[in-house]
């Protein structure tokens, strides 16, 4: 039976794919092809982005076919039904774990809530603590970004004026230092991210 001649029927694809070996293969890849314009048709009712549709089409195919072989697909439906119906809830699954993700991030209980619940002392300490580490994070991200960049940003840090910091690292005018300096917070603030 050669499969690639014509376009090859449900029936075609369900014997190949449980005939095994090359075969099999070649039914695997032509089932994919055949139903491949579903991502864009998912992507678009759906609202997901099409590499999720094209994640939870491959996921979709390789269930049919497990289906198949486990003997689970009965042919009640046409192959083409079966294969949406598995697609779109797949989609709904994708949008359901997404909606659920964002709404756990909305749940969060703020730092500072969780502060007031502690007794005065505990407070300071906690809030002592976590200020000592955020400065020790960004000692080191300066100390990453070379000599030049962390006098600037230690010396701006410190109150002094693009001015001073010109003459005082040897830039020709104010101005220079101050692109300079900015350089420099950008390339800080890329690393504290």
């Amino acid at each position: 039976m050669r499969f690639f001649a014509r376009q090859p029927t449900d029936s075609d694809l369900i014997a190949g794919l449980e005939a095994g070996s090359v075969q099999r293969r070649q039914c695997e890849d032509r089932l994919y092809q055949k139903y491949a314009y579903l991502i864009a048709d998912g992507a678009r009712k759906h609202r997901l982005g099409e590499d999720d549709c094209a994640s939870a089409y491959s996921d979709t195919i390789l269930t049919v076919i497990e289906n198949i072989l486990a003997g689970r697909f009965e042919g009640r439906a046409e192959l083409k039904t079966y294969i949406y119906q598995i697609f779109t809830n797949k989609c709904i699954d994708l949008i359901r774990k997404k909606s659920t993700q964002r709404d756990r991030v909305h749940d969060a209980i703020s730092l500072d809530d969780s502060l007031l619940q502690l007794p005065d002392s505990a407070r300071s300490v906690v809030q002592q603590l976590i200020a000592q580490s955020d400065v020790e994070h960004l000692r080191k991200l300066i100390g990453t970004l070379g000599e030049k960049c962390r006098e600037m940003i230690l010396a701006w840090g410190e109150g002094y004026s693009d001015e001073e910091i010109a003459r005082q690292l040897n830039y020709n005018t104010a101005a220079v230092a101050k692109t300079s300096r900015l350089r420099c917070l950008e390339r800080l603030r890329d690393l504290y991210k």
